[in-house]
Order: C-alpha cells, then structure tokens, then sequence
C-alpha cells in the first residue's frame, strides 16, 4: 500500500511541475521556492504542539488548491505560484514519507513514523 501512496503522491508532483511550466516564468522560481513551505517546521522550535499546526498549514494540499483557485479567480500570479509550489512540494514531502505531522513529535506522520 505505501508503494501506492507514493506513486499517486509522486503523480502530483509532476502535475504540480506541470502546472508551474505553464506560468510565463524561469524554472529557476520553482527551484529557488520549492523548499519554501519547510519554513513551517520553525515552530518546532517553541514546541511540538505549535511545530505541528505549523508544519501541517505549510503543507497541506487542501490549502494548496483553495490558494490556487483564489489566484486563478483574481488572476495573481503571485497567488498561482505559492499555491503550485506548497501542492508541489507537499507531495514531495510525502513521497519521501513525511507526512502530516502529529502533535507527539516531527517523525509521527499521518503516513506513519519517519525512519521505521
């Protein structure tokens, strides 16, 4: 079942590289932000607790695509952009097993524990 999850993730994240090749813009935007939704994990300097909503808000999809149709309606580009890097990225994240975080600690994902 994990080879399934990843395989649907990694899709995304090439119609996440796809959506961005259809902005008017270099690739090196896409480079240079992708590993901008990791800034969330800068919560977990206070505490787990606040670690977690944090992280969890700068990579959720669900988030991603509300962003991105708020872009798309208000034709933004700036908006498009933030939204197809934080889609991106997140399935990026979750290919590589890091998931949704839980509030006990930064390896407890909704995809199961980092590095068992």
């Amino acid at each position: 079942m994990k080879l399934v999850l990843k395989l649907e993730e990694f899709a995304m994240l090439l119609l996440g590289i796809w959506c961005f090749s259809l902005q008017d813009l270099s690739w090196w935007w896409f480079i240079g932000l992708f590993l901008m939704p990791d800034i969330g994990m800068l919560g977990y300097l206070i505490n787990t607790k606040i670690g977690a909503f944090f992280y969890n808000i700068f990579h959720h999809k669900g988030l991603a695509i509300v962003i991105g149709l708020f872009g798309y309606y208000l034709k933004l580009q700036e908006l498009e952009v933030a939204a197809i890097i934080l889609f991106a990225h997140s399935s990026f994240d979750r290919v590589l097993g890091y998931g949704l975080k839980y509030e006990k600690g930064f390896k407890f994902t909704h995809l199961g524990e980092i590095g068992t």
